[in-house]
């Protein structure tokens, strides 16, 4: 065998974002790009803000001596200064570049944190629907995951996570805005989780992390105030990333936020800076750092997500679907016409309408769409996602 059981295992499951990125290439080379309606992955189309292209083209002409050689695995000094003023800024809370680790993005930076705090058999909590790889990295580092439901606004039950914290239990990852919903958890949510965590810390005598992936914190609509887990929790950790903020998936770049008040925060930041190196990582990309230090209070234009969100939304709800109005992100969750979501999901790729079943995101029953993608892709889908509701559809796929 080349590969182990375990990674073979993990192929077979794979993940259903890629899967259908993969079918999409496969119907796009058979039908034309313009005649296939890709709704499948969340890879933004949206350019970076011009602040980018600026910073980029100043280092571009006036490269500095040594640019890109290795920095500290932490990332550079001024970067996590940056990162800190800007965090302190937002929340009133003091941090220092101390507080901060640059990362290849966000999903690294959650490799790191669970390496670093994960023993063998050590719990993870995590709520569905979750993003599909949250299990993976979980088990990467011999955690367990333990996955709790959430209520039908998509809001996770803080009865079952009392019921389910032990003395096993190391962390509890939250995702606002969250993929896929597009849900942004309110702040007397947040208040709440906080407490029954520092309920359950002195009942057990034990440190239970709260880690909050925010790879969407920028992203939200209607004039909402982003809640913060620094403002209500002492044990929380922050998990970030620019590819969504700045539109630059393809970059990876990234950091951690420990709270300066979490217990132990200098051997935890130590520990994080090690396992940034141990795991591959070894450093944020150099070029990135340079630019991004300059752009924490930059984002791309949340006011054309927001339209495109109320575009693909209003004609949803128009054919018949049951879909909660995301606040943030670019996805929606629709609930399934058709009791098996993978089903009616390969109905909509005959139609040349590619989604993900909520089956891989831990909650059947629904699928998930993105909307970063050009207007052209979402007008296109209407026609097949109309088709797909009918009632001869329904009437045919439930057969």
């Amino acid at each position: 065998m080349s590969i182990s059981d375990k990674i073979r295992r993990s192929m077979t499951e794979g993940s259903w974002i890629r899967r259908m990125f993969e079918e999409g290439a496969v119907l796009k080379q058979r039908y034309g790009d313009e005649n296939v309606f890709d709704l499948s992955l969340g890879n933004p189309v949206m350019e970076p803000p011009p602040g980018f292209k600026q910073e980029l083209k100043r280092l571009a002409e006036h490269p500095l001596p040594g640019m890109h050689r290795y920095m500290e695995n932490a990332g550079y000094a001024k970067t996590r200064v940056a990162v800190a003023k800007q965090l302190s800024l937002e929340t009133g809370i003091k941090f220092t570049e101390q507080n901060v680790v640059m990362t290849c993005g966000a999903a690294a930076a959650l490799n790191v944190v669970l390496k670093a705090i994960l023993n063998p058999g050590d719990e993870v909590i995590i709520f569905a629907p979750y993003f599909v790889e949250y299990g993976h990295y979980i088990d990467n580092h011999n955690g367990v995951a333990r996955v709790l439901p959430s209520d039908e606004h998509f809001i996770p039950q803080l009865d079952a996570l009392e019921a389910a914290i032990g003395a096993k239990t190391k962390a509890v990852i939250i995702n606002s805005p969250n993929n896929p919903t597009g849900v942004v958890y309110s702040e007397g949510f947040i208040r709440k989780l906080g407490g029954l965590l520092a309920k359950k810390e002195a009942e057990y005598g034990t440190y239970v992390y709260l880690i909050s992936d925010e790879a969407y914190r920028k992203i939200i609509y209607d004039g909402l105030k982003y809640p913060f887990v620094f403002s209500h929790y002492p044990q929380s950790i922050v998990v970030t990333s620019h590819s969504k903020d700045l539109a630059l998936p393809g970059e990876r770049i990234g950091y951690v936020a420990v709270h300066p008040d979490c217990h132990q925060p200098e051997e935890l930041v130590n520990g994080l800076i090690l396992c940034n190196r141990i795991l591959g990582y070894v450093n944020a990309p150099a070029l990135m750092q340079r630019i991004v230090r300059h752009l924490q209070a930059v984002t791309v234009s949340v006011a054309e997500y927001q339209r495109k969100r109320d575009f693909l939304y209003d004609r949803l709800v128009r054919m018949g679907y049951q879909v909660v109005k995301p606040q943030g992100a670019f996805y929606m969750f629709p609930k399934s016409p058709l009791e098996d979501d993978v089903a009616f999901v390969a109905e909509l790729q005959k139609l040349r309408v590619l989604t993900v079943p909520g089956s891989g995101f831990g909650t059947p029953g629904y699928f998930r769409l993105s909307y970063c993608v050009t207007d052209q892709t979402i007008a296109g889908s209407l026609a097949g996602l109309e088709k797909a509701i009918s009632p001869a559809f329904r009437s045919r796929g439930t057969r």
